[in-house]
């Protein structure tokens, strides 16, 4: 063999060591990061009932609120870790996400607010939640222009919701309903 081969063959051997050290160091922190988040939500959770009992049970979010760092929200997933894991060994190797997951405790995205719908609704159910917000509403309110454009609207989703039903393929039956699709005209 060269040097230079055996040069190469060292400084490939120094990066694979150096990237063994870092994985578990990382591993460490995210140990640390776990049980660090653990033993907050024990506090929390001791601290929340003394908090209740001295000065009532709505004292908790002003003390909190006062107190805590953080969001309420991640006060709550501290205290559900906490009070979900006996022993925080358990989810060794596991990032607090990772744990949150496994425990079925809701996170927010990694990025709030900068994550939109990449792709657009289809007109059908913007036209049905547009109903549903529209029938929860009272009409006598509604202008006739108004009228007017929800029986617009009403007929593009109707269109749309009558393919649907008259053809058995791509939906169930209008007669397990007990719908006649050719009667109804919004």
């Amino acid at each position: 063999m060269n040097s230079t081969s055996q040069s190469s063959a060292a400084e490939i051997n120094r990066l694979h060591e150096e990237a063994r050290q870092c994985c578990r160091a990382s591993n460490e922190a995210l140990h640390g990061a776990l049980v660090a988040a653990w033993h907050a939500g024990q506090l929390l959770l001791s601290e929340k009932k003394r908090v209740n009992h001295t000065m009532g049970l709505g004292a908790w979010l002003h003390w909190l609120k006062a107190n805590f760092k953080g969001t309420v929200r991640t006060a709550q997933r501290y205290a559900r870790l906490a009070q979900s894991v006996p022993d925080v060994e358990l989810f060794r190797g596991m990032s607090l996400r990772q744990a949150y997951a496994r425990l079925g405790i809701a996170t927010e995205p990694k990025t709030p607010g900068k994550r939109r719908l990449r792709h657009r609704l289809p007109s059908h159910l913007v036209l049905a939640n547009k109903l549903v917000r529209t029938l929860k509403r009272p009409t006598e309110s509604a202008s006739d222009e108004q009228r007017e454009a929800y029986q617009r609207d009403l007929r593009a989703l109707y269109e749309k919701l009558r393919l649907w039903f008259d053809s058995p393929r791509n939906g169930p039956s209008t007669q397990n309903f007990g719908v006649d699709s050719r009667s109804y005209r919004p």
